[in-house]
């Protein structure tokens, strides 16, 4: 996707997304020539959307006074899209920290961890768990931190106007909220067991570190509050609870991890919202090395990404003696704000 296309597909899903404050400030650099010398550092592969709207946040985030702030409502900010244009305060902000920012774009990747999309994932896994009956052994892709690696340790609340439906998590200290739509209800219960579980990351997020943390927060929507209190209950439950990641490039490192799966486990390669930035060429690779895989024991996927459609479907796909199955469980809001159980 051309990088003018992308600005045009981001001002579009925030609007979606009900994100007006990025709506309108992606809209504003859409068109501003100056503020593309900033993005013409961001690294190849990287949405330059996402990396300058995150890199204002992160300046931001650690203590950067100015009115845009008044427009941030994670950071207690009450003004609106409707008080007041906020693009020129925004235009000002960047021109007056352009050093900074072009460094942040320059040097950092968008490797967001959005907890909510837990929510959606607790629902594919209990398919597969009833459809394979044994423990999982399961390696994610993209795992970025590996907050959603730990996705059994949160427990699920599905809201469908007065209705309830919660999952059985035990002694959970986060729950993640999701709308319920349609008729369908995912699978509750008790969460599979996982018995095993590595993430593939080539930029792995050192959560001990303090940028790498403001960060990851940056990355976060500002118009979506309820966000950052979900990603620092989660930070929390993490600290206690590391899973293993594997610094490098997925592709690379996936033969030796689906290799390394134990026979007795089901395997699993999962991920979500990571493929839209691979080439047509890796997106095939990847499916030639799960189909090879397939060859010699089941192996699943289970994926969260753009469908055709501009929709986000929930999909479940086995490989298997040559045979590919694939069933579109669910649609989904990419941030795990609701669910549309299809299966």
């Amino acid at each position: 996707m051309a990088e003018r296309d992308f600005w045009i597909f981001f001002v579009e899903e925030a609007k979606r997304l009900r994100a007006p404050l990025y709506a309108r400030l992606a809209a504003g650099a859409l068109s501003d020539p100056e503020l593309h010398t900033l993005t013409d550092a961001v690294r190849p592969g990287q949405p330059a959307a996402n990396m300058l709207l995150g890199a204002v946040h992160f300046v931001l985030l650690r203590g950067a006074q100015h009115p845009l702030r008044d427009f941030y409502a994670n950071l207690g900010g009450r003004r609106t899209v409707d008080d007041a244009d906020p693009y020129p305060l925004f235009r000002e902000f960047v021109l007056g920290h352009f050093d900074e920012i072009r460094r942040l774009v320059a040097t950092r990747v968008t490797n967001t961890n959005e907890v909510g999309r837990s929510a959606i994932l607790h629902a594919g896994f209990r398919v597969l768990a009833a459809k394979s009956g044994a423990p999982l052994h399961l390696v994610e892709i993209g795992p970025s931190a590996g907050l959603n690696m730990i996705w059994d340790l949160y427990g699920v609340r599905y809201l469908r106007g007065c209705e309830t439906f919660e999952t059985d998590t035990p002694d959970a200290e986060l729950t993640l909220e999701t709308a319920l739509r349609g008729q369908g209800i995912p699978p509750l219960g008790r969460s599979p067991r996982v018995a095993s579980r590595v993430g593939l990351e080539n930029s792995p997020v050192d959560l001990d570190d303090h940028d790498s943390r403001d960060w990851l927060r940056a990355l976060v929507w500002p118009d979506h509050p309820m966000r950052f209190r979900r990603l620092d209950a989660a930070l929390s439950i993490y600290a206690r609870h590391k899973p293993e990641i594997r610094r490098g490039d997925a592709l690379a490192l996936l033969p030796e991890a689906l290799a390394g799966a134990p026979a007795n486990q089901t395997l699993c390669v999962y991920h979500t919202f990571v493929t839209y930035q691979f080439s047509p060429e890796m997106r095939e690779a990847l499916d030639n090395m799960l189909a090879t895989a397939g060859l010699r024991r089941p192996v699943w996927r289970l994926a969260v990404e753009f469908g055709a459609e501009g929709d986000h479907p929930l999909r479940l796909i086995r490989y298997r003696d040559g045979t590919v199955l694939e069933e579109t469980l669910a649609l989904c809001d990419p941030h795990g704000a609701w669910i549309e159980w299809q299966a």
